[in-house]
């Protein structure tokens, strides 16, 4: 199965509007056992969530995913920091990367591989205002152009 494609639990919709992906990488996540459960019902919201790089290790922030209904006192907290877990190699390229002014690591997407709960990150270069328009011109003529073509079809 090719990196970040399948079933997707939660999406990060936002990230592809506000950044220019230019690279992606697949991390485990080291969760609690009441936050599985949680993430395999579909309780996640990705919104607002980073990454960061701290003291050689990748954590995610803003997070929340919702607390277990059938937990009890041991049920975790909905948007705790929670490690990444990425290997050596990839974690010192993003090092390098997210150094240079304008980058930054952003989950995309949340999804099961193999019965292990992964997040897509991707490695993006924050857009400007102006680029932002020009993306939704773009996609408006592409979604205008398809609409013709349909209905000359007709």
């Amino acid at each position: 199965m090719p990196k970040g494609k399948g079933n997707a639990i939660a999406q990060n919709r936002k990230a592809s509007h506000d950044f220019t992906i230019e690279e992606t990488f697949e991390a485990g996540l080291v969760l609690k056992g009441t936050e599985i459960k949680s993430i395999r019902a579909g309780r996640v919201n990705m919104k607002d969530s980073f990454a960061k790089l701290e003291r050689g290790e990748a954590f995610l922030y803003n997070m929340h995913i919702s607390p277990y209904e059938q937990g009890n006192r041991f049920n975790h907290e909905p948007t705790r920091p929670r490690k990444l877990l990425l290997h050596r190699k990839e974690i010192d390229k993003l090092i390098g990367e997210t150094q240079q002014k304008g980058y930054a690591l952003v989950p995309l997407k949340m999804y099961i591989k193999n019965g292990v709960a992964k997040i897509l990150i991707g490695l993006g270069k924050g857009k400007k205002k102006h680029d932002k328009r020009e993306d939704l011109k773009r996609k408006q003529a592409k979604r205008d152009m398809d609409r013709a073509i349909k209905e000359n079809m007709r």
